[in-house]
């Protein structure tokens, strides 16, 4: 318990040692090393330095370990951390899912990408036959932009008539 009715003095007026343990704070230690962990583990967990563009979307939860197909700022392919080419791709990821078709694929592409080799790398995914593909973004980034403001319309200049 964190209170105890005893004062802890004795007949003598002078304080005794509390023999009781206070968890209190042990439990708040122990919430801040668990709210350390959670925010740094997602951290360690890719090898790839990949700059993703921001959005302000909630992520889906899903139940199954998805794929992982990364391309870096220099347009190299990565799947789960090992560098590949596109020609081995499809290969290399039938192998993996087991031809099982729904298996998840997240891409994640460096924002100084090129939107073509985005999506020769989605487009090759795609038509090996696998049909869960989606892009990852940062959810941690961007506000949504505010509405454009509605602006009055400019009257047209006099024009004069012909003559």
């Amino acid at each position: 318990m964190a209170f105890s009715t005893h004062t802890g003095r004795g007949k003598s007026g002078r304080y005794k040692p509390m023999a009781e343990i206070n968890v209190t704070p042990m439990v708040d230690v122990m919430l801040v090393l668990l709210v350390i962990f959670m925010v740094t583990a997602p951290l360690i967990s890719s090898s790839v330095n990949i700059d993703l563009p921001k959005v302000a979307a909630t992520p889906i939860n899903q139940d199954s370990e998805p794929l992982k197909v990364q391309v870096d700022a220099q347009g190299k392919i990565y799947l789960q951390d090992e560098p590949i080419e596109v020609a081995d791709l499809i290969t290399k990821l039938q192998a993996i899912a087991k031809d099982n078709k729904d298996r998840r694929i997240f891409v994640r592409g460096d924002k100084a990408n090129s939107y073509g080799r985005m999506l020769e790398v989605m487009g090759t995914i795609i038509q090996g036959g696998f049909t869960k593909v989606a892009l990852m973004t940062d959810p941690s980034g961007l506000a949504m932009p505010a509405a454009p403001t509605p602006v009055a319309p400019v009257p047209a200049p006099p024009t004069r008539p012909p003559g």
